[in-house]
């Protein structure tokens, strides 16, 4: 038998070609998978490789067996040209008609063309607009009976039997946005339909937003030979946010009634919700320091609102989606950090807490539905480790907690409407995403997708080990360390850190990495260590690790990456004069922050996208962790790159899309004409017409293959 390394040099090599310029290791899964009512069987998109057209296809969970729906050569409009082609679809309530809507390209907005229905039962496929302005947000109502949308800026519903269209809101224009969001709303409170339909169908409240004191950034087309730009309403820490009003809609009158949100117009309303009984708009309301989280009852027909509820946090609260009402009683489940850890609570409808459910020095990370039937709460969390999510139901009483999952790793588990079945879209470092059928005592099914990707079988992979270690201020943090496949502990290796670092977020999962994953290895190949740390400030362990950043960005989790290259330089195998960093986005903020404050310990720096001065990231995500620049000064001064680059030792690189609408090229702008100032040297790449994820065509092979050739040569 060869030994491990004479079967490595057997096998072939990666390269950044293979990893991000083909396809050889993307895998397969199912798309736009929707499961139908009766809860055991779902529908989901299917690729026919002959007509190159994409059905839909149904699966059926007890027998295994899946049959085409829609064949989309038969999506023919009444001209007979080329069949409608299915990128995307929605059911109606009945699921007897399917939505289907043209997509156009957008900048950071959900929106699509004209949209079209195909009846399953009369087999009709009919255009119902005919425009060309966009429209986005388009759903049934609950009933099925209208179809919503906005364009414009407005709100539109059609009725369905009808064909009649009709305007809900007048007043949309540039400035004023109803049933939509701003980016920065869209972007930092992680929410994209400007309304939400009563359950009876009666009415639709809506966000109404005025954008008209937000400052606007300009991008710059820089291809055409008269150059054009491109405005986006941005508001930087400290500027004028949205002014947002919610209202309530009547569908039969046409009447829209505002709900009452109290008098101070410098706030966020990050979420509503209706009740069951379409009795009640819940509405939560967020003061602008974050700290203060309101949740208040609005009465649709008068606008009166009772606060029921308030969570407040010396630092900032979270904004989540876990508020989920019981249809059988008058009681809602919420999530708090109250204990010093996100768990799960029980209250009434005036506020009353009933009792907290889920309890224990571990986190609920995300919440996935509540059985009435059998009084069950499913939810996955990091009880068993932080590097993990795994799946856990627990009574309503907040008795008989099970765990569901079993393998080592990361599930996200999607439950059917009856909780018969769950989808389990499972993954850890050795294996690629997996699709399971799962019932939901947790017994396997089926494995629908199991995604061997048979590339993978040609190449030796580098040792991929969790770990942990004591800073000296005795934190214990988690990690990740690659090494070569040969590792001799008699030599000396370069070492390549791997940073994120933003509040709430983790890199130390176990998780499959993609293609990321691989270019680690392919790093490994090439003789490198790969390391990442999550330091103070990231997520799954608890309020006071993640929250200990709060107005002070950037201190703690530079100095773990400090104590990371401390610690790695303790290694007899690593070669403590090499070691580089390098991250993207926050990551990229933390790459350059750390190569200048841990100038003595970190060789090299790549930063891609990197936030250089918090004044130039945007209000709402700044603010939660940074205050205000005028009521956070010194925090401000003393977390921004731009005022520590008189300590650059190292060599960087810094890239960035000309057209990152969410990190503005400006960061990188203002960084080299500061560094120019103190005469240090860098290099740097700019993508033209690119935004923050720098893609398209071959320029992830480019990026990639560019931030290779600067490990190797400075490494």
């Amino acid at each position: 038998m060869p030994t491990h390394s004479v079967e490595a040099q057997t096998k072939k090599q990666l390269t950044v070609h293979d990893i991000y310029g083909t396809a050889l290791f993307l895998g397969k899964s199912l798309r736009g998978i929707h499961w139908m009512k009766s809860g055991d069987r779902f529908s989901f998109l299917k690729a026919d490789t002959t007509t190159k057209l994409t059905n839909i296809w149904l699966y059926d969970a007890r027998s295994g067996n899946e049959k085409m729906i829609v064949d989309a050569k038969n999506l023919l409009l009444k001209d007979g040209k080329k069949p409608f082609r299915i990128i995307n679809y929605d059911w109606s309530p009945s699921e007897q008609q399917i939505l289907f809507t043209e997509t156009l390209p957008a900048r950071g907005l959900k929106s699509g063309g004209n949209f079209y229905l195909y009846d399953l039962r009369t087999k009709e496929f009919r255009q119902l607009t005919n425009t060309k302005e966009p429209q986005s947000i388009i759903q049934f109502s609950p009933d099925g009976n209208y179809i919503s949308f906005v364009r414009s800026n407005n709100l539109f519903i059609l009725d369905l039997k009808t064909g009649t269209e009709t305007q809900l809101t007048h007043d949309g224009s540039d400035v004023i946005i109803n049933g939509k969001f701003d980016w920065v709303y869209e972007e930092e409170f992680g929410i994209i339909n400007g309304y939400e339909w009563s359950p009876d169908s009666k009415r639709i409240a809506f966000w109404r937003l005025d954008v008209s004191h937000e400052p606007i950034y300009t991008m710059t087309d820089f291809m055409p030979l008269h150059l054009s730009l491109e405005q986006q309403r941005y508001p930087n820490p400290g500027d004028s946010n949205a002014v947002v009003r919610i209202g309530v809609v009547h569908i039969a009158t046409g009447e829209v009634r505002w709900m009452d949100i109290g008098e101070n117009t410098d706030i966020y309303i990050p979420r509503i919700k209706w009740t069951p009984d379409s009795r009640y708009l819940s509405i939560q309301r967020l003061n602008r320091a974050q700290n203060k989280l309101e949740l208040l009852f609005a009465d649709p027909a008068t606008g009166r609102s009772t606060v029921v509820l308030t969570e407040t946090d010396s630092a900032w609260v979270s904004v989540r989606n876990d508020l989920t009402f019981l249809t059988t009683k008058n009681l809602l489940l919420w999530s708090s950090e109250r204990s010093g850890f996100l768990h799960l609570y029980l209250f009434d409808y005036r506020g009353n807490m009933v009792r907290q459910i889920t309890h224990g020095n571990w986190e609920v990370s995300d919440l996935l539905g509540i059985d009435e039937k059998h009084q069950r709460v499913y939810f996955t969390s990091t009880k068993n480790s932080p590097l993990e999510r795994q799946l856990y139901s627990i009574k309503l009483d907040g008795s008989g907690l099970r765990q569901l999952s079993s393998d080592p790793g990361i599930h996200r588990p999607v439950f059917s409407p009856t909780f018969a079945y769950y989808l389990d879209n499972f993954s850890n470092v050795q294996t690629p995403p997996q699709l399971r059928l799962h019932k939901a005592s947790g017994e396997l099914v089926r494995i629908i997708e199991e995604n061997k990707i048979p590339e993978l079988e040609n190449y030796t992979m580098g040792h991929h080990q969790f770990l942990s270690f004591f800073t000296s201020d005795s934190v214990q943090l988690n990690a990740w360390m690659i090494t070569p496949v040969d590792l001799d502990s008699a030599k000396k290796y370069p070492v390549l850190v791997y940073v994120y670092g933003g509040p709430g977020s983790q890199t130390v999962l176990n998780a499959w990495g993609g293609q990321s994953y691989l270019w680690y290895q392919m790093l490994a190949e090439k003789g490198y260590i790969v390391f990442s740390v999550d330091g103070r400030g990231t997520g799954g362990r608890g309020r006071a690790f993640e929250k200990i950043v709060h107005r002070q960005l950037g201190k703690w989790e530079v100095h773990d990456q400090i104590e990371a290259a401390k610690y790695l330089a303790s290694l007899p195998f690593v070669d403590k004069n090499r070691i580089g960093i390098w991250g993207w986005s926050y990551g990229g903020y933390m790459a350059s922050l750390t190569l200048l404050v841990g100038a003595d310990y970190f060789r090299g720096a790549v930063a891609v996208a990197p936030v250089t001065d918090w004044r130039l990231y945007d209000s709402i995500y700044t603010e939660r962790y940074m205050g205000t620049p005028d009521g956070n000064p010194d925090g401000y001064k003393e977390s921004a790159p731009l005022n520590h680059v008189e300590k650059l030792k190292g060599k960087l690189l810094v890239i960035h899309g000309t057209s990152d609408d969410n990190v503005h090229w400006q960061n990188t702008i203002q960084l080299v004409a500061t560094l120019q100032k103190q005469n240090k040297q860098l290099s740097t790449m700019f993508y033209p017409n690119k935004d923050h994820g720098i893609y398209g065509g071959n320029t992830r092979e480019n990026l990639f293959t560019l931030i290779t050739d600067f490990i190797v040569q400075n490494l």
